[in-house]
């Protein structure tokens, strides 16, 4: 695999029990990396480990609720535990809320506040922490957070979500910036997916479709498509294999970017 091979790497995964980032962690685990996943659903969690390690990928699973420090310490602590190491971080756990601006519920805000802007700062908090040299992990590596296209365009009903996902891209940034002057030897990336057919994905769909904005389900979809060039809705897959280019040698000088995995929605 050249410089795609992540043999040696030692990932964690968060939300990584399902969808996108289940699909992740597979990915990883077949570029060769040994990957924990760290999840608040732990029977999903569980058996999203057993089935990479029965691959021959070594893997386990860790609960992990991103938006607590002490979890985020346990969390990383068993990572570094079972696989030997630390030094890739996909922030990919975050959670969707759909609501017309004139209907925001501040407390359901809060939530995806939570989970998609704190649980990914506290995540490149305790990656660069242990990946930085002195560190319990000590030898740099690469974090992936996952946005959205959501972050680059406007889309009727999700603005707490966009403003979530673009905080997300700003995290990034200044992350990567930090990471780079401190020498922590910690690159820092972003990738922005499009609309994926997952649990999230679809609940969106039906959602747009309470809120009055489309008739149909397959209406709403359709839109979606008609609005991305390549012509089709994203597969976890996609996202999956970006994250696995970003994680690896072969984006080695890729720092503080965010990279569309959209079909070009967002262009």
């Amino acid at each position: 695999m050249g410089n795609f091979d992540l043999t040696g790497r030692k990932a964690l995964v968060t939300g990584g029990a399902r969808g996108i980032g289940a699909s992740i962690a597979e990915a990883l685990a077949k570029a060769g990396a040994a990957v924990m996943i760290g999840d608040i659903l732990n029977d999903l969690g569980q058996q999203t480990a057993s089935a990479i390690a029965k691959t021959g990928a070594k893997a386990g699973f860790t609960p992990l609720d991103v938006r607590e420090d002490a979890s985020w310490q346990a969390a990383v602590a068993a990572t570094i535990s079972t696989l030997g190491g630390f030094d890739v971080l996909v922030n990919n756990a975050g959670i969707e809320i759909t609501a017309l601006v004139v209907d925001i519920d501040a407390a359901e805000l809060r939530r995806m506040l939570d989970v998609n802007i704190v649980g990914v700062s506290l995540g490149m908090k305790h990656a660069f922490r242990t990946m930085r040299p002195g560190g319990p992990a000590g030898k740099g590596g690469a974090v992936v957070n996952i946005s959205s296209v959501a972050a680059t365009i406007a889309f009727p009903s999700i603005a707490g979500y966009s403003a979530t996902k673009s905080a997300v891209d700003r995290l990034t940034r200044v992350g990567a910036m930090e990471a780079g002057k401190l020498g922590y030897g910690v690159r820092v990336n972003c990738i922005y997916p499009g609309l994926i057919p997952t649990d999230m994905g679809m609940k969106l769909a039906g959602d747009v479709v309470a809120a009055g904005l489309w008739p149909t389900t397959d209406a709403a979809v359709g839109d979606v498509v008609g609005q991305t060039p390549l012509g089709r809705l994203g597969e976890v897959g996609d996202v999956a294999d970006a994250a696995v280019f970003l994680c690896s040698d072969a984006a080695r000088f890729i720092t503080g970017v965010g990279l569309p995995v959209d079909g070009g929605m967002g262009m």
